[in-house]
């Protein structure tokens, strides 16, 4: 596990599933939500630029980093009861959330279902789930077209231990992985399970979520959680047109677009990152 100064570390048991949280600091509570293929290492900027002023709090999904690695439970609405578990084995009545990617999503989520546990959302580089079916989003399906290769049985698990995660780091990260960087994120997925942890992330969201939600599952839904969406217009698959159209359906939205940044912005811009979070959780 790598080391980062003022980080402390623990598993908590949530349903069953043991899972590791590295946490600093100290204060009011903020939550962090990683994606893939990262855990809670991609917040180490935010663990110690926030540890002055906030309790830091970031979790490893199940099946990712360092948290148990279930047979099943991966659909993204299961990392949101995950995540309120988790609030709850933590006494942790109301906080700010952080999520990215895959715990975006998660965090869109549990912010629909749980209003009153959140005070603010803070929503990086990742799709909400108020989106329709449209033309546009048809003639960018080819940006997605690792999703099937991740989901797929046996091949997925084989891919996510390497190859896919591997051109990842090296186009979607535009340069901001070093090789040990890089190291520290794929280890993990050298493991058997994680790798399928992996593809079954992708495979529970093309099999059912993502018809849901184009569907409609949640347009019939408020998003009542103040909430700042700030995204790497650089982005190769979620592209700045992908992510708009969720002001009709919040009470207090903003879309921040900024330029020359791509999906990992954590790791790209990480004080533009903790600028942002200090001021949207002041």
């Amino acid at each position: 596990m790598p080391a980062v100064p003022g980080v402390r570390h623990q598993h908590v048991a949530v349903d069953g599933v043991r899972l590791h949280v590295a946490e600093a600091g100290s204060g009011p509570p903020v939550v962090c939500l990683h994606g893939w293929p990262q855990h809670w290492w991609a917040w180490r900027h935010l663990l110690t630029g926030l540890a002055d002023t906030h309790r830091v709090i970031c979790p490893d999904l199940r099946g990712y980093g360092w948290s148990d690695v279930p047979a099943g439970g991966y659909e993204k609405e299961q990392f949101a009861t995950d995540l309120l578990g988790l609030l709850d084995a933590l006494g942790l009545e109301r906080v700010n959330l952080v999520g990215h990617d895959w715990g975006g999503v998660a965090g869109f989520f549990a912010c629909l279902r749980a209003p009153e546990r959140f005070e603010r959302y803070l929503a990086l580089n990742t799709g909400h789930p108020f989106v329709k079916p449209s033309l546009r989003r048809l003639l960018s399906l080819w940006r997605f077209a690792y999703q099937p290769l991740m989901a797929a049985p046996v091949v997925g698990p084989r891919l996510a231990r390497g190859p896919v995660p591997r051109a990842v780091a090296r186009f979607g990260a535009r340069g901001a992985w070093t090789e040990a960087d890089r190291e520290i994120y794929l280890a993990p997925f050298r493991e058997p399970s994680r790798a399928r942890a992996a593809a079954l992330t992708y495979r529970t969201f093309l099999t059912r979520e993502m018809r849901q939600m184009l569907g409609g599952r949640y347009r019939g839904q408020r998003l009542r959680v103040p909430t700042l969406f700030v995204h790497g217009a650089a982005d190769l698959a979620l592209t700045p047109d992908l992510v708009g159209g969720a002001e009709a359906y919040a009470d207090d939205y903003r879309l921040e677009l900024v330029p020359g940044v791509g999906h990992f912005i954590t790791d790209e811009a990480p004080d533009l990152v903790l600028e942002r979070a200090r001021d949207f959780f002041a």
